[in-house]
């Protein structure tokens, strides 16, 4: 993991408080969020970030179990690659409700930092190509810029395809 210096930005939400209790190398990036606005479309706009870079979570089920599908904003998870990535039949997206309850955060805001219930998680190989990437920072209008192998080796995650073809 990366160990540079990051601002110090206080402890807002568990997944900042992770990054700086890990000494991760991070930069934080926070909009106005509007009501009614894609969250993950809205956060590439107003932070005029390419929108390959920037990753929506997604929290799958099945066969009884969960896993967090972190895809770019602007394309669509193919729940048959994210079924085969977790080692499952199949998958659906989880209920908004149950999501939230697991994760600790709200819906527009799940940050794959600093889970309250951790699930496996599963990064969509396209976040290979870049040296940072950003995900929520853990609450709406909050994005937190990282590398790649840093989100992997702070979750314990792993790559996967998880786009439509």
């Amino acid at each position: 993991m990366s160990k540079k210096k990051s601002p110090d930005h206080g402890a807002a939400t568990p997944a900042l408080a992770l990054l700086r209790r890990e000494g991760v190398w991070h930069r934080l990036h926070s909009y106005e969020h509007e009501d009614r606005a894609e969250f993950g479309a809205e956060a590439a706009e107003r932070l005029g970030a390419d929108p390959g870079r920037v990753f929506k979570t997604l929290m799958i089920t099945g066969q009884g179990a969960y896993a967090l599908a972190l895809v770019p904003v602007p394309d669509l998870l193919d729940l048959k690659r994210g079924a085969a990535a977790a080692g499952w039949k199949s998958a659906r997206l989880a209920d908004p409700r149950l999501a939230e309850r697991r994760s600790g955060y709200v819906v527009g805001g799940i940050s794959p930092l600093g889970q309250k219930t951790p699930v496996p998680l599963l990064l969509d190989g396209s976040a290979g190509r870049f040296e940072s990437i950003m995900v929520s920072g853990g609450r709406r209008g909050l994005e937190v810029e990282l590398a790649p192998a840093d989100l992997l080796n702070l979750t314990g995650g792993r790559y996967a395809e998880l786009t439509r073809a």
